[in-house]
């Protein structure tokens, strides 16, 4: 082996052995033993009693930590509820368990992550400290004296799920979201030496200068000192330890540290503080370690928000710690999964909506990495009162300080603030982190809720402020997130003082109701605004969210036959080159089974945080013959960034591909009556009205379609004025003349085909545009398509979807309200070049789209009862052909308010050659 290799070995085995000496050898440090489970997925019984609703006046058991509710306690309540309504149920814990030998002179505290809502605690029957109000804070007590070294104790705990402290009522219960009662987060015992550190308060700036205040106990006395040492997280020493003389009940210490590198969220990186408490004599008597990132985060007026230097665009959401089976109960797993789908969607923030989360969420935001707004609780008001508020607050800033993924306080929300807090926050942060009042123009930012559109002109009244919406694009159901995004996103990212926003909200907050045999529960419409299902299932904003805020960001382009390979791109990460991006490419073939990548190649290109360029394809010989060019970026971490797949070919020339094969054409007999003209060859059979040209019967050996009463043109007052037929050599043409020289024409042709060709003129500022045919949507089976997929669009939201052949079968799911399967089957579908519509009772048909960008309207979604804005007005009938289509809104605006997207679509005849916008189909029934 190399003699430098060894060497190097060597120094970092004896640097990572000084470290361990130094905590586990000489030092002792804090031990914990869990009285309860550790979180959802790992409980313990503790006995109960319920005094009112459902499984009350006895004592049983139950799992901690839980919500009753979700055990079969007590009553269920959404925050709007009525007060004089509600049972305001009460629960007594009891639970017994022993404390080692080992224990004994040890300062040994009884720590609660979280009681809904008053606890009164007993040990051994002796009260270990007042009344804790304040659901969302984790608080203890010293039971060193209370316990029973070695012996049988017993905890018992009085919870009343709505305070006695009418501001802790009206600032939690009285809220805009589901209120639980229990002990819902972990309890457990601490041990530590008498003389011992309390706790550590740190801020490390991103040029590696450290300073913290370090918490002792009374029993650490004159002559002790602390000492700090660095480490990374797989144990390797970071710059030099440091030791200072205590200089009371808070020691500060600073330090200057190299070889460090910043935290931001694109690179998490993270260290280890190693503090340890020194005896007079230099034995290390107690250690206390910190994880902890170095970073600085600076709110400059009238410019932006600068982490580390660089200024940053937030990409976030708010989010409940919420789960339908364990209500606000969490766990290690279920904080991470949820870390991970926000990252998945390139999002880089989180919002703490509306109280501090579980110590294991932002422990996954400092790891994986995320910017947090952590939020003391308030909906709206009242606030807290002075005295409670202090105090939640203390312990919320104690608990959270030194997580560097929290860059923000939010004091309240939506009015709920108490401004004579505001100071405090400051004066028991030691970063003295910028406090927000979300929804207001406070301090140097504007952090206005559920705007407009218009007013990201950002020219009112506080148009020096940096701006980012604390909330906004509310997503009931299926509006808003990603309908209406891209608009908001252009404006934000051009802006120099927008500075991002926080998307209405991470998650449907549906509970699995325990009295209802596990219904879901939202509350009608005020539970069902997330982008993610109860359970996590992705809607079709994931997938538009994930596009529109990729920080790879591609130039909108099509693939034709002179494209030369050359992309424009842009870097859209902040701290990251993109030569850490891998670019896969894939050339596919679609044929009537599925797709055939024949082609796949990768590159990468080096651009720095900011910068634009070029991305080169290579070309493969031939490569007009394939179907699809599929461009996937993957980070260095193996996470897709996005995925962009563009036809390679027009839908005129897809289609007279997969029409080239054809059978001869067969003789074809007309016959005229008085209702209907009637075209039949072979075993087809086909009729059409005389009164209008729509169809009436379209059938093959006897097996008829059910698809009459079409086309009917949409977006377009033009009624027919007169219908007939001719020949065209072998061709029989069909036509309906409409006011104002639009028509349609079917065409005949012998072979199994029949063709459809419209031109008409669409009303300026049509919200639909096309034909319809009404079809029975029980005979529906399914259908395969060629176009976009597999989710449904919008005109205010296309994007998330990918070019491909896709399959899907009906379904009963109404977006955020039922069934919650997705991709949901009914609805817009765009870009589509063919289809296969699946019959029950009928043979189905094919369907071939000649004309570019065509919308496939495949029947009607189902609605919620209380949709607000988010309902889209379908045209009549149940299949349509469309050139242009609607949009959501949200539970609060129209989509016409969130931008140009959501507008009706613009028409002027006199600026398009022709006049007429054109449509052209053919139909082919299956064998």
């Amino acid at each position: 082996m190399d003699l430098k290799i060894k060497s190097a070995i060597v120094i970092k085995a004896l640097r990572i052995l000084v470290i361990f000496l130094s905590v586990s050898v000489y030092g002792q440090e804090t031990e914990v033993r869990y009285l309860s489970g550790t979180g959802a997925d790992h409980r313990v019984e503790w006995e109960f009693h319920c005094d009112k609703g459902r499984n009350s006046g006895r004592w049983t058991t139950i799992p901690v930590p839980s919500c009753w509710e979700q055990e079969g306690f007590g009553s269920y309540n959404y925050g709007h509820d009525d007060f004089g309504t509600r049972l305001n149920e009460q629960g007594r814990y009891r639970h017994r368990f022993t404390v080692p030998e080992a224990w004994r002179d040890r300062e040994i505290r009884l720590v609660f992550e979280g009681v809904m809502t008053d606890a009164l605690v007993t040990v051994n029957g002796i009260s270990a400290g007042p009344v804790h109000q304040g659901a969302f804070y984790e608080f203890g007590y010293d039971v060193s004296g209370l316990l029973r070294i070695g012996g049988e104790n017993v905890l018992e705990v009085l919870v009343k799920k709505h305070s006695d402290n009418a501001s802790v009522s009206l600032a939690e219960r009285k809220a805009d979201f589901w209120v639980f009662g229990g002990i819902f987060r972990p309890v457990y015992l601490s041990a530590k030496p008498r003389a011992n550190i309390q706790r550590v308060a740190i801020d490390a700036k991103a040029d590696g200068s450290f300073r913290a205040a370090v918490h002792t106990s009374a029993a650490a006395a004159a002559g002790y000192r602390v000492q700090v040492a660095f480490r990374t997280l797989d144990g390797l020493a970071l710059g030099t330890p440091k030791a200072v003389a205590l200089t009371g009940p808070s020691t500060p210490i600073a330090h200057a540290v190299d070889g460090h590198r910043p935290w931001n969220p694109e690179q998490p990186s993270l260290y280890e503080a190693v503090f340890a408490l020194l005896t007079p004599s230099g034995t290390v008597c107690h250690a206390h370690v910190e994880r902890f990132g170095f970073r600085t985060v600076e709110v400059r007026e009238s410019d932006g928000i600068y982490v580390n230097g660089t200024r940053v665009k937030l990409k976030g959401v708010n989010r409940h710690t919420f789960h339908p089976d364990h209500g606000r109960t969490s766990s290690k797993r279920l904080s991470i999964e949820a870390v991970e789908a926000i990252k998945d969607m390139n999002m880089n923030a989180v919002r703490m909506s509306h109280y501090p989360p579980d110590r294991h969420f932002l422990a996954a935001c400092d790891s994986l990495g995320l910017f947090v707004l952590d939020e003391l609780t308030a909906w709206q008001k009242p606030s807290y009162d002075d005295t409670v508020g202090l105090r939640l607050l203390t312990e919320m800033i104690r608990r959270d300080v030194n997580h560097p993924s929290v860059i923000f306080w939010c004091n309240g929300n939506e009015g709920g603030e108490n401004p004579n807090l505001t100071a405090h926050f400051r004066r028991l942060d030691i970063q003295r982190r910028e406090v927000l009042y979300p929804w207001a123009d406070f301090g140097p930012v504007n952090t206005a809720h559920y705007i407009d559109y218009d007013y990201l002109a950002l020219d009112g009244y506080g148009r020096r402020k940096v701006f980012f919406p604390t909330e906004f694009l509310h997503g009931l159901y299926d509006g808003g997130h990603g309908a209406g995004l891209e608009d908001y996103w252009l404006r934000m990212w051009e802006h120099p003082l927008a500075a991002g926003g926080f998307l209405w909200v991470f998650q449907d907050e549906a509970v699995a109701r325990t009295d209802r045999g596990g219904a879901l529960d939202t509350d009608g419409s005020h539970a069902p605004d997330g982008i993610l299902g109860p359970y996590g299932e992705k809607e079709a904003s994931y997938y538009a969210i994930k596009d529109i805020w990729s920080p790879v960001h591609i130039e909108k382009r099509y693939v034709t036959p002179a494209f030369n390979g050359v992309l424009r791109i842009e870097n859209r990460y902040h701290y990251t080159d993109l030569d850490q991006v891998l670019f896969r490419i894939e050339w596919t073939a679609l044929d009537g089974e599925g797709e055939t990548t024949r082609v796949a190649d990768s590159v990468r290109l080096a651009l720095p945080p900011g910068q634009r360029g070029e991305l080169r394809i290579p070309l493969p010989e031939g490569w007009q013959r394939h179907d699809v060019l599929r461009l996937r970026a993957v980070d260095a971490s193996g996470r897709t960034i996005a995925d962009w797949h563009w036809p390679v070919k027009r839908a005129r020339d897809f289609a007279a591909a997969a029409l080239a094969a054809t059978g001869a054409a067969e003789a074809i007999a007309v016959e005229e009556s008085d209702t209907a003209i009637h075209v039949r060859y072979g075993t087809h059979d086909l009729a059409f009205r005389r009164s209008d040209g729509t169809l009436r019967r379209f059938a093959r050996g006897g097996a008829a379609v059910p698809l009459p009463d079409g086309p009917i043109l949409v977006g377009s007052a033009d009624a027919v004025r007169g219908v007939s037929w001719h020949r065209l050599g072998d061709t029989v043409a069909v036509l309906a003349r409409l006011d104002g020289g639009s028509s349609f024409s079917w065409k005949i042709t012998g072979d199994g085909r029949l063709g459809l060709e419209v031109a008409y003129a669409p009303e300026d500022g049509a919200s639909v545009a096309g034909i319809t045919f009404a079809y029975p949507a029980d005979d529906v089976a399914g259908m395969a398509w060629v176009g976009d997929g597999p989710y449904r669009v919008y005109k205010n939201r296309m994007r998330g979807v990918r070019f491909g052949r896709w399959e899907k079968e009906p379904d009963a799911t109404v977006t955020g309200d039922s069934g919650y399967r997705y991709p949901e089957f009914a609805g817009y579908h765009a870009n589509v070049y063919w289809a296969s519509v699946r019959g029950r009772r009928s043979p189905g048909f094919e369907v071939h789209v000649h004309t570019d960008d065509i919308f496939l309207r495949m029947l009607t979604p189902a609605l919620p009862a209380d949709p607000r804005h988010t309902a889209v007005a379908y045209p009549a009938g149940d299949i349509s052909f469309l050139n242009a289509i609607n949009g959501p809104g949200t539970k609060f605006s129209t989509a016409r308010q969130h931008g140009p997207q959501g507008a009706p679509t613009f028409f002027d005849a006199r600026k398009v050659v022709g006049g007429k916008v054109r449509l052209h189909l053919t139909f082919i029934l299956p064998l």
